[in-house]
């Protein structure tokens, strides 16, 4: 887990990398039939994050693949720089993700807009590449025990 103090913070472990895609069938396929991916999620649906999102499982992680949904998607603009996809970011996961902000914050990144639900169900913010050596930082909060 993250210590979410200012003086000791650090990343949890990486939990997935974003690839954005065009064709979010044909990246399950390449997957599955090409890679052996034998775990691979049904395609849903973020609109307030504006994707389509699945998940291929791994024994150490996840590949997110999202493609566009809806015509102000994020990834729109990520497909037009990159018209076969790519990787689009790297997810971390925090213990707290408002006292993760707050840190990043008085590190002098930018983060990206305020906490919000991500497609595993728990708050997540963004932290601009150009403060990161140009990745894209998803940072996640790690799903609590009940």
């Amino acid at each position: 887990m993250t210590n979410c103090d200012d003086k000791t913070f650090q990343l949890g472990a990486m939990n997935h990398v974003g690839v954005a895609v065009p064709d979010i069938e044909a990246a399950i396929a390449f997957y599955r039939d090409v890679m052996g991916a034998a775990n691979i999620t049904e395609p849903e649906i973020l609109a307030p994050q504006g994707v389509k999102y699945a998940f291929v499982n791994l024994p150490t992680g996840q590949v997110e693949l999202i493609e566009p949904y809806g015509d102000t998607s994020p990834i729109l603009k990520f497909l037009d720089r990159n018209p076969k996809g790519g990787q689009h970011h790297m997810c971390f996961e925090v213990e707290d993700i408002h006292a993760a902000k707050d840190i990043m914050e008085t590190r002098g990144m930018r983060v990206l807009g305020e906490p919000r639900i991500g497609a595993h169900g728990t708050p997540v913010v963004f932290l601009h590449p150009g403060d990161a050596g140009g990745v894209l930082i998803e940072l996640m909060e790690t799903h609590k025990a009940h």
